[in-house]
């Protein structure tokens, strides 16, 4: 099905779309954009090929680019590869991608919004893992898989890392212009939510995402929260005495936190150690004997 876009008849409008793309003018046309492309998900057979350069525009017209142009146009650019879903090596491929992808895009951007960015990696990241679980691990091919995606982990949290050494403390406060939730539709179907997107934090986490303004900062928190947890269970290995197992992670854990440093961060860990049972609980015990 060919894409038309949502045509305004009034002279006002087509006025304010051959303004410059700034201030106002960019806020419209940034949520006109995700209106229509929101709108086209909805469609049996969607196009959002048009929204490639809709998106890779609104990206470059600022120094600083909005969340929410990155964001569009990093999973646009990632859906369009269709890629193969039993190919575990090229999903992994894929995923390293996306990560220099959103990194190159958010390079002139402060920490928090770089940190922010990096959740749909660390989503495609998890499904990979999960999936491999189910395998034979006794398989070439999935060993090397599993090996891929424990060094893009890594790569990711060092880059994390880097982040946080940035003084960052005003965009730290700052809101999204779009509702997270609807932000979440890019890279999930119908059937799923925040809860789908995040699997790594507790429902209380994703809901206060979900309620009201989410903030970069916030967001920021739960991103780094999920890949040291992601990166705490890829560390459980067999051929490890327990009593050696537990000094080793303890002491990771322990300056990992310290050297992140974020306060976002701590705050949502603190909030997932009250719940009764951590999300990860399941992905550790099948990580284990992996």
């Amino acid at each position: 099905m060919a894409l038309t876009l949502i045509e305004p008849t009034n002279s006002t409008t087509e006025q304010n779309r051959n303004c410059p793309i700034t201030g106002k003018n960019y806020e419209l046309k940034l949520n006109e954009s995700i209106r229509n492309l929101l709108a086209e998900t909805h469609k049996e057979a969607p196009n959002f090929s048009h929204f490639i350069h809709v998106f890779r525009e609104l990206m470059q017209t600022q120094y600083d680019p909005s969340l929410e142009s990155i964001w569009v146009y990093a999973g646009l650019t990632f859906r369009s590869r269709n890629l193969p879903k039993d190919d575990l090596l090229d999903r992994i491929s894929a995923s390293k991608d996306l990560f220099q992808l959103v990194s190159a895009c958010s390079v002139s951007c402060g920490a928090s919004k770089s940190i922010a960015l990096l959740a749909p990696v660390v989503f495609e990241v998890y499904r990979v893992v999960v999936e491999l679980l189910g395998k034979d691990s006794a398989l070439k091919r999935e060993r090397k898989a599993m090996r891929e995606a424990k060094s893009l982990v890594e790569a990711i949290l060092g880059y994390i890392n880097v982040c946080c050494c940035k003084d960052d403390g005003e965009q730290c406060g700052s809101n999204m212009m779009t509702p997270f939730a609807d932000l979440v539709r890019i890279w999930i179907d119908s059937n799923g939510g925040v809860e789908s997107f995040l699997p790594l934090v507790s429902g209380e986490v994703c809901e206060r995402l979900s309620v009201g303004g989410c903030g970069v900062g916030h967001l920021a928190g739960v991103v780094i929260a999920e890949v040291f947890l992601l990166e705490l269970c890829l560390r459980f290995r067999a051929g490890i005495v327990r009593e050696e197992l537990e000094k080793e992670l303890r002491s990771w854990a322990v300056g990992s936190i310290t050297g992140l440093g974020n306060f976002y961060f701590f705050e949502t860990l603190v909030r997932m150690l009250l719940e009764a049972v951590l999300p990860v609980t399941s992905l550790l015990v099948s990580m284990s004997f992996f």
